[in-house]
């Protein structure tokens, strides 16, 4: 029987093997992000990964973008929720539109948007009841 030397400790590094013992001190490789909702807090619940904040359960292997058009584009509201088209908005805050002497009020409501590529980061196509068509900034709106 061997004996350890009494200046060596009981865990960490190992002299026979070269090797440490002792892994707590190693970060865990971070887990995928919902494919859902974009949540960062998933879990590993056996072989499925969990989102808890939708409550979507996949497996690892198997992940699909965020979004379903495939452009690889994910368009996100003021509050951090990821938009689809055909999502319901509410105006967060009220804005100012040109030629109107009022503007549209915070809490408006926005049923049918279309996600686009637009100019200055206006990528919400929607219209408004009693404005008409409008382009809008996600930055502006949150999900209903």
């Amino acid at each position: 029987m061997t004996r350890r030397p009494a200046h060596a400790p009981a865990t960490g590094h190992d002299p026979a093997t070269d090797r440490t013992r002792n892994t707590v001190n190693e970060e865990p490789e971070p887990l995928a992000p919902c494919p859902h909702c974009a949540g960062v807090y998933t879990y590993e619940m056996g072989a499925l990964l969990v989102c808890p904040e939708c409550g979507h359960e996949w497996a690892p292997s198997s992940v699909a973008p965020a979004d379903e058009d495939g452009d690889g584009r994910v368009v996100k509201d003021a509050v951090g929720n990821v938009l689809a088209d055909g999502d319901t908005v509410t105006v967060t805050r009220t804005l100012k539109v040109k030629g109107s002497p009022s503007g549209i009020k915070a809490g408006t409501k926005v049923r049918g948007i279309r996600l686009v590529d637009g100019a200055d980061g206006h990528d919400i196509d929607c219209r408004i009841d009693g404005f008409g068509a409008m382009q809008l900034k996600s930055s502006v709106v949150k999900k209903a």
